[in-house]
């Protein structure tokens, strides 16, 4: 196996730790000594130990002089954790072999300049494509103290998230249903408006086994969500966000009641301020959100330029209709020239179902 091969098994590790490390990255290590892997390891959950320290603990014989595989650039920091650096620099490893740069400013380099010093062989940027990939949500979020945006929506091949009457269940088949709960698990929150609370009462939960539920957060300008919706009824067991402009305190103290917190947020054009409200949700530590909403969300969420992914799940149907909801909706853009671009997409299949995956081009992506 060469460089590239260890990495990719190190990658396999980290993904492991999906859904779970949140606000910190995914992050696998193997260690190698004659050819042979003598341990592995990958950061399992916050606060935790990090890859290096597990895969140091499950050698099955001295590191001393092996190479260290890691994904991502050894820490060098106290944090909930004591530096990385230092378990490998004690334990005699002679190569360190990293894929992603650090871009948090406590290590940002410096592990890589210590271990340097401290004599160690570094290579750099190995698979570094494939493992900024993996922790695109971290990298987001470090930089910018914001959530990583992606935009979710399940729609028919003539662009339709439901019929004419209303009724959605279902656009896409169970396997397609069955990835988007995983997804539920592996981002930190979801998001949906009052519209979609009011025409569907969804639970908003994760329902794979041992997945983890997100974080619910529902914007509502004016506080309209029922009482004796789903989530505001399970709200003391899944925790739940109302993100609103009213300031009404007895409107606000039911659903404090019922177990819900409540972020007042600036008004923008009658609306929740998207903009406002991401920073806000940085600091309560929510890295990344699944927005689960229905068009008018999510033209406001592409208008205020908040958007970083568009997961668009089809659906071999057609359902026609007129006035039949499509996944965009609002005033739109005046001209194609106008629109948000979408680059690097790529096509899953999921049963008889399709995921296209794509990044939103920040170059042309206005208020981005």
């Amino acid at each position: 196996m060469n460089d590239c091969e260890y990495m990719r098994t190190a990658l396999q590790f980290a993904k492991k730790g999906a859904g779970w490390t949140s606000p910190n990255p995914m992050v696998g290590a193997v260690i190698v000594k004659n050819g042979k892997i003598i341990g592995s390891g990958f950061h399992e959950r916050y606060g935790e130990p990090h890859a290096e320290r597990n895969a140091l603990r499950s050698c099955t014989e001295t590191p001393a002089g092996a190479t260290l595989y890691v994904t991502l650039e050894p820490c060098c920091h106290h944090g909930k954790q004591p530096p990385c650096v230092d378990a490998v620099l004690e334990s005699g490893i002679t190569r360190v072999v990293i894929g992603s740069a650090d871009p948090n400013p406590l290590v940002g380099g410096k592990g890589v300049r210590r271990l340097k010093e401290s004599g160690i062989e570094v290579s750099e940027n190995i698979l570094k494509e494939e493992c900024d990939r993996l922790n695109e949500v971290f990298f987001h979020y470090i930089q910018t103290k914001r959530p990583f945006v992606v935009m979710k929506y399940a729609m028919t091949m003539d662009g339709k998230i439901a019929a004419v009457t209303g009724n959605s269940k279902w656009i896409t088949e169970e396997k397609a249903r069955e990835h988007v709960h995983l997804q539920r698990h592996r981002y930190t929150a979801i998001m949906v408006g009052v519209g979609t609370v009011l025409a569907d009462d969804p639970l908003l939960t994760c329902r794979i086994k041992d997945g983890k539920n997100p974080i619910r957060i529902i914007c509502d300008t004016n506080l309209r969500t029922p009482l004796s919706a789903q989530i505001i009824r399970t709200a003391k067991k899944v925790p739940t966000i109302i993100a609103t402009c009213c300031t009404e305190k007895e409107k606000q103290l039911a659903y404090l009641h019922a177990g819900c917190r409540i972020l007042t947020v600036p008004e923008k054009n009658g609306r929740v301020d998207l903009q406002n409200l991401m920073p806000m949700l940085g600091e309560e530590k929510i890295d990344s959100l699944l927005l689960e909403g229905g068009g008018t969300l999510n033209w406001a969420a592409l208008e205020s330029g908040i958007v970083q992914k568009v997961h668009a799940y089809i659906a071999p149907k057609l359902l026609g209709g007129q006035s039949a909801k499509t996944p965009v909706e609002g005033i739109g853009f005046h001209s194609p020239d106008s629109s948000v671009r979408l680059i690097n997409s790529s096509i899953t299949q999921l049963g008889e179902d399709f995921l296209i995956e794509s990044e939103v081009d920040k170059h042309v992506y206005r208020n981005c």
